[in-house]
């Protein structure tokens, strides 16, 4: 069994091949996918989909590479969307500081309404975090974001970043990154960061893992990046995909008991 802890089938990359998609995911072992919400516009989307299917969860924010002409949502009103029992996230949210190289500082608020969202609501933190590793580490400290926890998405820092990630309870989740010979120290933090830490995700559809790099990606394909990940841990992949398992529903417990 496994899971991919993120991936956003309601984009219109699946609109054509939704259930091709999901009966893939069945025949590869892919038991649960959190679709993870990117603004308020698109939520019902993501909502539909974990009120359809059972094995399917979902997540409400608004990513940071959205700015103009979309819902800036305050606390209040992430804290009502989080109240749906599918509904086992806040974000994506985070901060880019590669579409956004000024570093403006309506991410950063963003990014704090957020975490108080989620701790608000008692649920998890999806964070996005690309060229801003220092900015989102010290807004996390400085909101006390442990206490609500979460996930840093797509991870693709190096080990000092997973620390100190690691070190206010954070869990790491793996992409298809991981896969490419070039994620040298994406790779190193793969193979050294706890095992009840960390967890597998495609990113669909972006980030297809090898041997299906540059073409669509898909829930299906976790399965390439655990046994990735288990191959640089040295450890059988039954190990790795029951591991991470686990890991995501010691997370969410809310994913489990809607399972239940």
């Amino acid at each position: 069994m496994l899971v991919d802890s993120h991936c956003h089938l309601d984009f219109p990359d699946f609109a054509a091949d939704l259930p091709q998609a999901l009966a893939a995911m069945r025949e590869n072992g892919i038991d649960g996918a959190l679709c993870v919400g990117v603004n308020l516009e698109d939520f019902p989307r993501v909502r539909a989909l974990a009120e359809e299917h059972a094995h399917l969860f979902a997540s409400v924010g608004l990513h940071p590479e959205y700015h103009q002409g979309v819902e800036e949502p305050d606390e209040a009103r992430l804290v009502a969307l989080a109240a749906h029992p599918k509904v086992i996230a806040i974000g994506e949210t985070g901060l880019d500081y590669h579409w956004h190289k000024e570093q403006p500082a309506w991410q950063r608020q963003r990014f704090r309404t957020h975490i108080r969202a989620a701790l608000a609501a008692r649920k998890p933190l999806v964070i996005h975090s690309r060229e801003a590793a220092a900015d989102t580490l010290r807004i996390l400290k400085e909101e006390g974001a442990s206490r609500a926890g979460g996930i840093f998405h797509c991870f693709s820092e190096d080990w000092a970043v997973a620390e100190a990630a690691l070190e206010i309870g954070f869990y790491l989740s793996f992409s298809g990154i991981v896969t490419f010979r070039s994620a040298r120290s994406v790779q190193e933090v793969a193979a050294r960061a706890p095992l009840a830490r960390i967890l597998v995700e495609t990113d669909a559809p972006f980030l297809a893992p090898a041997p299906y790099r540059g073409k669509r990606n898909q829930p299906a394909y976790v399965r390439h990046v655990a046994e990735a990940v288990a191959r640089l841990r040295d450890m059988p992949f039954e190990r790795l995909a029951e591991a991470t398992t686990e890991n995501f529903f010691t997370l969410f417990p809310q994913a489990r008991e809607a399972l239940s």
